[in-house]
């Protein structure tokens, strides 16, 4: 295509038309930047709300306190329950043998884990059940709420508790159950003074095993329950012979304990 040609008849030159063209390039979309809340940073960050949080409720003090918490509940609800009733109501008819006593065994655990005297729950399966079925319900629900209480004690205190053991007859206390639990626990179940509650979160606090825990209390528990259960049975004729042998067996064992307790005073040394 000739651009211009020259009218006097020479020859005429074309230039070719200049063709711009743009180089189109598409635009980046723009970046869609999260909003981030300040309660979404503080859960995200590694030192964050949720973290803290986290390390607040793992930490001995917060169990100690849920354990506190738990151990206050019981009590409440015992003073509420008012589970002594058993006694004058009796055990509701709709149970009877077997099962009955099975659901005794677990209301005993739970009842002594909120404090309940195990004398009295005692009293109350020689009442129920009789002396063969009362013994068994009884040493059933003895090692199953001392197994909770120890449970608990060692999972939600014992963090908290062990450097608070500074005491020379805490020191003391905390070495005999770590060094022979076996042979402390079984002592402290055969010889009354020791309540069941403070034994149970004493041997939960030290570095007592499980099984020693375990075995020492159904062993040494057998004697004291199985008094206190045929005095229940007896009850209604306290001159027969069971019932003063009973009787005799639930008093001289606490004074053979009160005996050696007080010979063995000047053992309470720290390790």
């Amino acid at each position: 295509m000739l651009d211009a040609t020259t009218r006097s008849g020479g020859t005429a030159t074309a230039t070719p038309r200049a063709i711009a063209t743009e180089l189109v390039v598409p635009a980046p979309a723009p970046a869609i930047t999260p909003v981030v809340t300040p309660v979404d940073s503080a859960v995200a960050a590694p030192g964050g709300l949720a973290a803290r949080c986290a390390r607040g409720l793992r930490s001995p003090w917060s169990r100690f306190a849920l354990l506190v918490t738990l151990l206050a509940a019981a009590a409440s609800s015992v003073l509420l329950f008012e589970p002594q009733k058993l006694l004058s109501d009796g055990w509701p008819p709709q149970l009877g043998g077997i099962s009955a006593a099975a659901v005794f065994a677990v209301a005993y655990g739970l009842c002594t884990v909120a404090f309940v005297p195990r004398p009295l729950l005692n009293l109350a399966a020689g009442a129920l059940f009789g002396s063969q079925w009362g013994i068994g319900a009884a040493l059933a629900g003895t090692v199953l709420g001392a197994g909770i209480a120890f449970g608990l004690g060692r999972v939600l205190g014992q963090d908290a508790l062990r450097p608070l053991l500074r005491g020379r007859l805490l020191k003391a206390a905390d070495g005999q159950l770590s060094r022979h639990g076996m042979r402390s626990m079984l002592a402290a179940r055969l010889f009354p003074g020791v309540p069941f509650w403070a034994a149970n979160y004493c041997a939960a606090v030290s570095r007592m095993g499980w099984v020693s825990f375990l075995v020492a209390t159904a062993v040494g528990s057998i004697p004291n329950t199985a008094a206190y259960v045929v005095a229940g049975a007896r009850a209604s004729s306290p001159t027969s012979p069971a019932f003063l042998i009973a009787m005799a067996c639930i008093t001289l064992p606490a004074l053979v304990g009160a005996v050696v307790a007080w010979r063995k005073r000047h053992h309470l040394r720290p390790a």
